[in-house]
């Protein structure tokens, strides 16, 4: 079975046959290092295939169960069927979106961050507003989102950041990268207005560290700065947080959630390398494809995606051109809908 391309047990059957038979070969586990990637691309390729036919084994019960009680009109069968039925089209949906998920880094951990824009109250409220949906979205699929740096305002939330783990967080969240748009009318406005405010979104993936990207020591400049929020005293007393600016491109990173500032340097380092490979992916794509659609790009300014609460309410996003009327389910994390859509038209593009 094949979807969007990307999908073929036979090929997938075919590969983990190849790599068990490389494990009995002899001297195979001479090589630590190699046994470990073989292992691991093992696993991974029967994380991938079995599911799949255990979903097959799944619509042979059914099957079995329909031509058993083919002449009986039995209240219970049918309910049981119908109920396989309705897991198996749930599972079938789930297995079909990983399908689009086959990119370097789609099955990694990710760095999400939220930073306001102009607008003041307006604006950091509404990214205190995406900052939940998003930690909302991770509790309904188990993921763990770690809050690293936080950088409050008045009325909500200049920027955060936060670590997501969870097999393909980086693979579904890259639909949300770019700008996010919200219309209302402010409850920070005695006049009842409606105002226009616009949040910027950036995700990249955790990056292994057998993954190099060429940083120059040179180009970096560090901060340290007394962090801010919940922590102690420690917190309050010593310079730990820090930031780091890439000078040649402009990326500032920072992280204030680790107690040392050893600790929260290592960590804004991978930050920072997760979003220098992404901004070099991103700057090859250009050079190969100049030509490139309108809709592949991503910057300030042009949004992918708007939330309009008044006069009427709809999320729409204007890449894939998908909407939703419920904006309450939207804001509690329910943008599966707008993931899977963007996943298929990526795909397509």
């Amino acid at each position: 079975m094949t979807y969007g391309g990307v999908f073929d047990h036979e090929q997938l059957a075919k590969e983990i046959a190849e790599l068990e038979k490389e494990t009995l070969e002899a001297g195979f586990w001479n090589d630590k290092k190699h046994t470990e990637e073989v292992f691991s691309k093992l696993n991974d390729l029967k994380d991938t295939l079995m599911p799949w036919k255990d979903l097959i084994s799944d619509i042979d019960n059914v099957d079995e169960i329909l031509e058993a009680y083919a002449d009986e009109e039995d209240d219970s069968i049918i309910s049981e069927v119908e109920e396989n039925v309705r897991n198996i089209e749930s599972t079938f949906k789930e297995l079909r979106l990983k399908t689009l998920l086959s990119g370097r880094f789609d099955s990694n951990d990710c760095f999400l961050s939220v930073h306001a824009g102009a607008g003041g109250t307006e604006a950091c409220d509404w990214a205190r507003m995406l900052m939940r949906m998003y930690l909302r979205w991770c509790e309904r699929h188990d993921f763990k989102a770690e809050i690293i740096d936080l950088l409050e305002a008045e009325g909500g939330v200049k920027s955060v950041t936060m670590q997501i783990k969870g097999k393909y967080a980086y693979g579904y969240l890259q639909s949300e990268a770019g700008v996010h748009r919200l219309v209302r009318i402010s409850p920070f406005d005695a006049n009842k207005r409606r105002h226009t405010s616009f949040t910027s979104v950036y995700v990249s993936p955790v990056i292994e560290d057998s993954v190099e990207i060429d940083i120059d020591p040179q180009d970096l400049r560090i901060d340290t700065y007394r962090a801010g929020g919940a922590g102690g005293q420690h917190v309050n007393k010593t310079d730990s947080a820090v930031r780091i600016t890439h000078l040649k491109t402009g990326i500032v990173v920072q992280c204030q959630n680790e107690r040392s500032q050893h600790m929260n340097k290592a960590l804004a380092m991978k930050i920072l390398t997760s979003r220098l490979y992404e901004y070099y992916e991103e700057e090859q794509k250009k050079e190969h494809a100049q030509y490139a659609m309108e809709k592949k790009e991503i910057s300030w300014g042009n949004q992918i995606r708007s939330y309009v609460f008044q006069p009427y309410t709809m999320v729409k996003d204007h890449r894939t051109e998908e909407q939703m009327g419920n904006i309450q389910a939207v804001m509690d994390g329910e943008i599966d809908s707008f993931i899977e859509t963007y996943l298929k038209w990526n795909s397509e593009a």
